[in-house]
């Protein structure tokens, strides 16, 4: 991993992203006074066919080292990743806004769905593992996603920009290199 300030001329700090992290692990919470920044936190970026941005709020979590969020076959977001799967999340904490540039990908292991559709759960979304394996159920969704079952995706970071929201500031940009 490789870290640049990206706001060294006012002297600022590189950021570690074991602090940003550190956050993400935590759980970043919607819910009006519960610590969290108190609205919709992640937005996912995917490409359209026109190459234009296609932007929209998901809840997606942090498990892993990773973004996961899930949608319906049918919507945009699906048709984009299956298109492209270059992707953005964006998430606003308290103390830092971060964007996570990385390749989204449809998960098709029914462990990692599982796991991630747990740590939905534990935090109040009641959904959980069709017949399948692969696909979630719940008793409601955002109506934009369509029907169940929905799929899994993740997203691993490629690269990231943390712009920090508290004292002493700073902007820092991670490049993470693969094994």
């Amino acid at each position: 991993m490789k870290a640049k300030n990206l706001d060294d001329s006012n002297g600022m700090r590189v950021q570690e992203w074991e602090t940003v992290t550190g956050v993400l692990d935590s759980g970043i919470t919607q819910a009006p006074d519960t610590g969290g920044p108190n609205r919709y936190t992640t937005w996912l970026t995917t490409i359209n066919g026109d190459e234009t941005p296609h932007v929209t709020p998901v809840g997606a979590a942090w498990v892993d080292g990773v973004f996961w969020f899930q949608t319906g076959d049918t919507t945009q977001k699906a048709k984009n990743i299956a298109r492209d799967p270059r992707s953005v999340m964006s998430v606003s904490a308290h103390d830092f806004d971060l964007v996570v540039e990385g390749v989204a990908e449809k998960v098709d292991d029914a462990a990692a769905v599982a796991r991630v559709a747990a740590v939905w759960a534990e935090g109040g979304w009641p959904c959980a593992v069709d017949e399948s394996g692969i696909g979630l159920t719940a008793p409601f969704n955002a109506p934009a996603v369509g029907p169940a079952p929905w799929r899994v995706y993740r997203i691993t970071p490629r690269s990231a920009v943390s712009v920090s929201t508290v004292e002493p500031g700073g902007t820092t940009r991670w490049t993470f290199t693969e094994a």
